[in-house]
This record gives C-alpha cells, structure tokens and sequence, in this order.
C-alpha cells in the first residue's frame, strides 16, 4: 500500500483526532439574557418553530423551558418591537411598494421601500376594502411619509385608498403582474395546441390499424377537423408567445424607446389581442381589456425614466438621442460583441463624457422601479414564518416583531453594494443603530471567552 494512503489511514483512526473533538474551542456566559437572545434567535434566525425552541433547549443546552415561557419572551420582544416600528421618521421613502398578502383567508397590507427594502406597512386587517388602505396610509403620512409615487397591481381597494389618502400621489402600474397574467394565457394555449396535437396523433394511429377493414369517412372528416385545429391552436398560441414577449422586451422594458413610442407600441399589442379575441373571448378578452385600463398606469414609470435622461443630456451637454442611445445600450449583457460595438460608438461620439453619462445613466434606470415585486418577496419569508408559530396578541404582534426583525437584520449579501452590511433601516436613514437584539432590550450580545 501507498505509504501516503497509510498515513492518512493512521490519521483518521488515531486517537488524537478523537480527543480534537472533545477539546473545548471557547466559553460563553449563559445568563438568562443569553437564554432569551438564543430563544429569539432560534425562531427569527433559524425560523424555528416555538415547540422546536423548547426541545433544542432541553436535548442540547439541557435547559427545561416551558411553552408559555417561549411565548412570553416573543411578546415581550413584540410590543417593544411595535413601539419602535412606530416611532421611526419615514421621509427618506421616495417610492412606495403597497401589495396585499394573504395568510390564509385574512389579508395582509404590505407597504415596503423600494431603495432600502425598508417594510413601513404589514397589518393584518378583516378587510381590504379603501378605507382600510386610507386609515392606515393616513397614519404613514403623520409620520412622515410622502413619496414621490407609489407602485401597486390593480387592486381597486389599495388604490381607492390612497386617492383617499393621498390624492396628490400618482399610483403607477406593477409590470411584474401583468407579465404574469399574460404568460398565463400563452401557457394556457400552449397545452391547448398540445392537447390538439395529441388527439389528431391518436386519431391517426386508429386509422392506421391494419386491422381496419373499411374506411371510415366520419373518422377521416374528424381528422381533417383536427388538422385544422391544430393549425389554428398552434397558430395562435405562437403568436400570443411573440406578443407577450414584445410586451415584456420591448413595450415594459426598463431600457427602451421614449413614452410616445411605447404607448404606440403597447396600443398595437392591445390591437393585436382584439384581432384574435373572437378564438377565445373569455381569457384573450381579459387580458385585452387589463391591457386597455391599465396602459397610463403601466407605462408610467417611462416618463420618470424620460425625465430623468432628458435632465442628463442638459447637465452633461450632449444631445437627448445619445443618452437614449446609451439606455438601450443596457438592453445588451457586457459579455456581447454588440455591447461593446455600441460602446466604441457611443465612446466616439461623446469623447470623455461618454463615462459620466453611462454613469449618470446606470444610476438612473437603478433608481427607476417598475414593480412590486420586493413585496412579492416579503410575502415568500412571512409566510414560513407565520405558519410555524403560534399568533401573539392577535396576530398584530408577531407580525410587529416581524416586520421590525426585517428592518434591523443586517444584509449578509446583496446584489446592491449599497445594502450589503447594512440593515434596511440603516440603508434608509443613513444611519446606524445597534444589533436588533439590542435594540429589543437583549443586549449587549455576548463575547465569547477562549
């Protein structure tokens, strides 16, 4: 044998790699502090149920803890989390993200920061109707928030709501639903055309059977139907595939023309489904007259966008076409000939500040949300949350100690550099402040001892 396999055989069984599992690493000080931050931790943390709490404390710390203790822990740790939930300034918040989750069968209203991830609005309500959405956005106003606008789907209480509330403030259209009500229907009329191909493949093969004595004229003007079908299935759910795909490309695109050529651009989509509408009034119906009332809404976030590269052109001094040019530039990935075949062009035709206007550019289409769909992810981690652990207080509680948890845990990672280290509370303000345990009166957390 190897002498190197033998020695590495020899390590693995020696008694000294035993003993290394033994050797004590550090200490810490278990204190009945330390007992309630690792209870909190556990279930905020590692989303441990509150029954999982009490037999991790018995089986590895050997810790007996009841139930009730548990749940007292949460509840004190949650009215302290409502309190400063509630006392924190909101008028940093520029653009608003406001959805409706649903636990079950009671809603949920959401209202998150588009820049920050910063959660503002997370009660669970009996009702999702105007004046439920008005009350509470009253409430967000007295303390201080004023967006520029807000972005929601095309829910009629959420937005009776805040034209009750705020009527100044333009609600824009959620681009993430719409995509997903069209992609739907193309979906829908794909197993369609593949159900009709299926059943023309069947007909065939019974026709086929050598075993058949006569011909079958009924079959044979059956199959000839099919084909027909078929055709026309398969016709039609290609070209709901081509038009969903201009409408998410090119029409809703963050990079892409100017706000009268996308309203252009969108009203031919819209043309297109009315022309093949009479094949399925019900669902291309649908998703024509969704197109029609939500068009302004939709696109809004175009004019924001034009806004802003018209106010780089002017400060920069280079023509409004070259800015554009350079928006479209981001359609293309970095790792493409074409990217950079634009950018020699745009680099010549601009010279040195060609840089400062990709900056400015990039900054700007970043700054630019067209959806909720940050909403749509705090409904993915509360739901695990919520079904893991018993309600406090209603539900008005744990959700509180929730939506504070949210807000005062620091990003491990992130695709923005700007959040990375930073809570969403301290990426809204500016500010730091201390661990969220701390901040719940569980502090300071414990060094460990070597």
């Amino acid at each position: 044998m190897n002498q190197s396999v033998c020695a590495a055989l020899d390590d693995l069984f020696s008694t000294e790699q035993a003993d290394d599992q033994n050797k004590v690493l550090f200490s810490l000080p278990v204190t009945r502090r330390w007992l309630e931050q690792a209870t909190l931790g556990l279930t905020m943390i590692a989303r441990a149920s509150m029954r999982g709490v009490v037999e991790f404390m018995r089986d590895v710390l050997g810790v007996p803890i009841s139930l009730g203790t548990v749940h007292n822990i949460h509840q004190r740790a949650a009215q302290r989390a409502v309190t400063i939930n509630d006392s924190v300034d909101l008028s940093a918040i520029r653009v608003g993200l406001h959805d409706e989750l649903f636990q079950g069968a009671q809603p949920v209203l959401a209202g998150i920061d588009a820049a920050s991830t910063y959660c503002y609005l997370l009660p669970a309500e009996d009702h999702r109707d105007g004046d439920t959405w008005a009350v509470h956005l009253l409430d967000l106003k007295a303390r201080g928030l004023n967006p520029d606008y807000t972005i929601a789907d095309a829910g009629t209480g959420l937005r009776a709501g805040q034209k009750r509330a705020w009527s100044e403030t333009p609600c824009h259209g959620d681009v993430f639903h719409i995509h997903q009500q069209f992609e739907t229907l193309v979906n829908i009329w794909a197993r369609l055309a593949s159900g009709a191909r299926t059943e023309r493949e069947a007909l065939e093969v019974r026709l086929a059977n050598p075993r058949r004595c006569c011909q079958d004229s009924l079959l044979i003007t059956q199959l000839a139907e099919l084909h027909l079908r078929e055709a026309r299935a398969h016709q039609l759910a290609k070209d709901l595939r081509t038009l969903a795909q201009w409408l998410e490309r090119d029409v809703l695109a963050l990079a892409g023309p100017d706000l009268a050529t996308r309203r252009a651009l969108f009203d031919f989509v819209v043309d297109e489904l009315h022309q093949r509408e009479p094949e399925d009034p019900s669902r291309i119906g649908t998703m024509r007259i969704a197109l029609q009332k939500q068009r302004d809404d939709l696109l809004a976030f175009a004019g924001v966008l034009d806004d802003k590269l018209t106010a780089i052109a002017r400060a920069v001094a280079v023509p409004d076409y070259l800015v554009r040019a350079t928006c479209l530039l981001h359609r293309k990935p970095d790792t493409s000939d074409a990217f950079w075949q634009g950018w020699s062009r745009l680099h010549a035709a601009m010279g040195r500040k060609f840089y400062e206007v990709y900056a400015a550019v990039s900054q700007a289409m970043r700054s630019t949300p067209r959806s909720s769909s940050l909403v749509e992810n705090l409904n993915s981690r509360l739901r695990n949350c919520l079904t893991l652990r018993r309600r406090l207080n209603g539900g008005r509680a744990w959700l509180g100690l929730l939506q504070f948890f949210f807000n005062h845990r620091r990003f491990m990672r992130s695709r923005c550099r700007e959040r990375l280290g930073k809570s969403p509370r301290e990426a809204m303000t500016g500010e730091d402040h201390p661990h969220w345990l701390t901040l719940l009166g569980l502090g300071p957390l414990q060094p460990r001892q070597s």
